[in-house]
């Protein structure tokens, strides 16, 4: 089969786009730009390595974002004045193991998984593929007065995207030659081209544009939006839990540790709160509940703070490619008064499971002294969930 690298180019400054920050920075549909489209390579079995060519001053911003979304082993690597001195220095950072090429726009966050298995597929027979989509229109050639020289059929013109994928020796060979001779570029497949090499075509999807404007942003979050950019089909859970009451334990609650003089009995912190969100979580996403991942009959899970436990949920789901999009929580107990408590439980959950502050609602109620909970015995937790894949 062979081993893939994957080379994301995000070394650009993005000033058509009119913000202060890189273009690949920006959030699309709650998710940076450049994070959607490192994911769309991320889970791909045959993908070994994924270097993302950057600029300097955006180094530490990108290596943050990629940990923050759990993306696992990525190498940041500074870029180069030009996109083709980028790449360059992306190929330069892959180990010899690699034996085939991607290399793909960081600016083009809905690239389809097809289109990228396809690829993978063909340039093992062709050793040199491009993804591009025929012309809508008409083209025209101009002279430098802006006078029409020429017409040609348009049935014979493609516009070319990313990735871009190549077999490591072909494309190291076309980086030799283009330094030598002071080729340059505006496509990898260009360089090859010009040494002899056919390049194959591979259809991609118009929603795989390259963000360059803020129409184009515009645009990317349309496609989202009607779901040819990705899945948009909202997935809902429902976790329960319940815990007993007792003298000799901490009361943890949504991550904050409450002022009573009872706490709540586990195997793990008893953390009821966040052991409903999990459950909700695993829910939408049809991987169990916490009972199948995380069971009370594992020592290594004893007295485990809950919040560590949500945090290996979510890259349970950040693997599979969801997004959470809300959360509702409610919390069932007679005593003590949560109020006081309830903006940091906000805050820190929001955090843990990588959403705004507006995503995720908290609220807390009595059962007007009935049952267990009404008679002090026990604290319950009921949430719900929604999420949606990225890609």
């Amino acid at each position: 089969m062979g081993k893939a690298g994957v080379i994301i180019a995000a070394a650009g400054s993005g000033t058509r786009m009119g913000h202060e920050v890189n273009k690949v920075l920006l959030p699309l549909g709650g998710v940076p730009v450049l994070i959607r489209s490192i994911k769309a390579f991320a889970d791909k079995p045959w993908v070994r390595e994924l270097v993302v060519v950057v600029r300097r001053e955006d180094s530490d911003q990108i290596a943050a974002l990629v940990e923050k979304w759990q993306l696992g082993s990525v190498k940041i690597v500074v870029g180069g004045k030009r996109r083709q001195d980028s790449v360059a220095a992306g190929i330069n950072a892959l180990s010899r193991e690699i034996d085939w090429v991607f290399i793909h726009d960081g600016a083009r966050p809905l690239i389809n998984g097809q289109t990228i298995d396809t690829a993978y597929e063909m340039v093992k027979q062709y050793r040199a593929v491009g993804v591009a989509v025929p012309v809508k229109d008409t083209i025209k050639v101009v002279d430098s007065e802006q006078m029409i020289i020429e017409t040609p059929p348009r049935e014979q013109l493609w516009a070319m995207q990313t990735p871009q994928v190549f077999s490591r020796e072909l494309i190291e060979e076309a980086y030799r030659e283009a330094e030598r001779q002071n080729w340059e570029a505006t496509d990898d497949c260009s360089l090859v081209e010009r040494l002899g090499v056919l390049v194959k075509l591979v259809p991609g999807t118009y929603a795989n544009l390259k963000i360059t404007t803020p129409e184009d942003l515009t645009a990317a979050a349309q496609y989202l939006e009607d779901g040819e950019g990705g899945s948009r089909m909202m997935r809902t859970g429902i976790g329960y839990d319940v815990h007993r009451l007792t003298a000799d334990c901490p009361l943890i609650l949504a991550g904050v540790k409450v002022d009573y003089h009872l706490g709540l009995a586990g195997h793990s912190d008893a953390d009821v709160a966040t052991h409903a969100l999990m459950d909700a979580l695993l829910g939408a996403a049809g991987l169990g509940d916490i009972g199948r991942h995380f069971p009370d009959t594992d020592p290594s899970y004893k007295d485990a703070s809950s919040l560590e436990l949500l945090k290996v949920v979510m890259q349970k789901l950040n693997k599979l490619g969801y997004q959470v999009n809300n959360v509702d929580l409610v919390i069932m107990a007679e005593r003590p008064k949560l109020a006081p408590y309830m903006e940091q439980m906000h805050t820190i959950l929001a955090e843990v499971i990588n959403i705004d502050r507006e995503q995720i609602n908290i609220k807390a109620t009595t059962t007007e002294q009935l049952g267990f909970v009404g008679r002090g015995e026990g604290i319950a937790a009921l949430a719900t969930a929604s999420v949606y894949k990225l890609y």
